[in-house]
């Protein structure tokens, strides 16, 4: 593939007071760091020599997080001549053309999933009870600190997690072949016009076969993809490859034809502001949906980023063990994206400045390696710790992505700390 590739990651950056209030939790931060981070522009009394020497600190601990393109830092470093002239060829000829064509694709496949769902009723994931009160839970498929309420309308919750992935027939096969079709329709306009695909999963069972081994044929399937998070450009691939079922926001089936699509695909919904104290939380529903995978052809492949959040594509955070409860096989597969000005990976960057400039970009690469399925041990099997460590070193070997221990607290104290930077070299 052409280009140099880069470091990419999403995040929402955080208030000053949640920035603060994490500094004492976080080993990675030294004195200076912290120092830094409560700087508030001249008046924190950082000068910007300062900030940039916590700066260049920072960036050797949060390595997963920084963004090396000619862009730069947020996406707001200054451009050389040459670079503008092309951003702004881009903004004239690409960024319209691409925005209606993208706009178009996406209204036509929800009327054609209006169609195929009309006059079905969704399906709803069981909720399991658990007891005990109202308490601060740590979510094991994204990462996320949710927060439980004793008090809150239930029919609401079980009204998130409906989806359409039951239908069967016509209907089904129309969905899923008209949504691979258009999710790469999609990868195309955004500039991805050839993806390499490296299928080392055949590669293996070609190899045996030279080597006049017999294989043993198995009914064993994925449960779940098991991949690294770089981009939503992710999803756009995986939608495109097998049309699996994600894990999303609550908002995101409330959403106007992005809603719709999304209970087509099955997705299951994290309520990440609040939970009734009876809710277990979506482990349960991802577990039952791979287990069933597993048994019934029917039923989607749930697809699962375990790292949590977005990194800049070079790095491989620790996987959080959701995608390993069910005990059941995964397809692990690596993506890999490279560039020659704007990364597509979605780092310390918001997603507005990171869309437009992606649309700016005449071309993109995107590199996607399927590893062979990886079936657990009994050891794996029963404790899903080593099963998702494990899972994680070979995909970091196979990608050749380096190992880092950081996760999404790091992230967000990097991103508030960048704000500040940012906003004091402005000044």
């Amino acid at each position: 593939m052409d280009g140099t590739r880069s470091p990419v990651g999403a995040s929402t950056s955080e208030t000053r007071d949640t920035s603060k209030r994490e500094l004492d939790d976080s080993p990675l931060l030294t004195r200076e760091a912290k120092e830094g981070l409560s700087c508030e522009g001249n008046r924190g009394g950082c000068s910007l020599a300062e900030m940039e020497e916590t700066l260049s600190d920072m960036e050797l601990k949060y390595a997963a997080y920084v963004r090396h393109d000619n862009y730069g830092t947020l996406g707001r470093g200054k451009l050389p001549f040459f670079q503008k002239a092309r951003l702004l060829a881009g903004m004239l000829l690409f960024m319209p053309t691409r925005i209606t064509l993208i706009s178009m694709i996406l209204v036509s496949y929800y009327i054609v999933c209006r169609i195929c769902t009309m006059f079905r009723a969704p399906d709803h994931d069981t909720i399991e009870e658990m007891e005990g009160e109202s308490s601060m839970i740590q979510s094991e498929v994204t990462g996320e600190k949710i927060y439980e309420e004793e008090e809150n309308d239930s029919d609401t919750l079980l009204g998130s997690q409906e989806n359409y992935a039951h239908l069967t027939g016509f209907r089904r096969s129309v969905i899923v072949w008209l949504g691979k079709f258009l999710s790469r329709t999609v990868l195309f306009v955004f500039g991805f016009y050839w993806i390499k695909v490296i299928r080392r999963d055949r590669e293996q069972d070609e190899k045996l076969l030279k080597e006049g081994m017999i294989l043993v044929k198995t009914n064993l399937k994925p449960s779940a993809i098991i991949s690294n998070h770089v981009s939503y450009i992710d999803v756009l691939y995986h939608m495109s490859a097998s049309f699996p079922s994600f894990v999303a926001k609550r908002s995101v089936a409330r959403l106007p034809l992005v809603g719709l699509i999304s209970k087509c695909l099955g997705c299951v919904y994290v309520q990440r502001e609040y939970k009734p104290s009876d809710f277990k939380g979506v482990a349960g529903i991802i577990k039952k949906r791979m287990q069933a995978a597993v048994e019934d052809r029917i039923t989607p492949l749930m697809m699962l980023f375990p790292e949590g959040t977005t990194t800049n594509g070079f790095y491989l955070l620790p996987f959080k063990t959701g995608a390993f409860l069910a005990g059941t096989p995964v397809r692990p597969v690596i993506l890999k994206y490279s560039y020659r000005g704007f990364s597509p990976a979605w780092d310390t960057i918001s997603g507005v400045r990171h869309v437009a400039l992606l649309l700016c970009q005449f071309v993109n690469f995107l590199e996607v390696i399927w590893l062979p399925l990886y079936i657990p041990s009994d050891e794996e099997r029963s404790n899903p710790k080593l099963y998702a460590s494990n899972v994680r070193a070979i995909m970091a070997l196979e990608g050749g992505l380096l190992q880092s221990e950081i996760g999404l607290k790091e992230k967000r104290i990097y991103h508030s700390f960048l704000n500040e930077y940012m906003a004091l070299k402005a000044a």
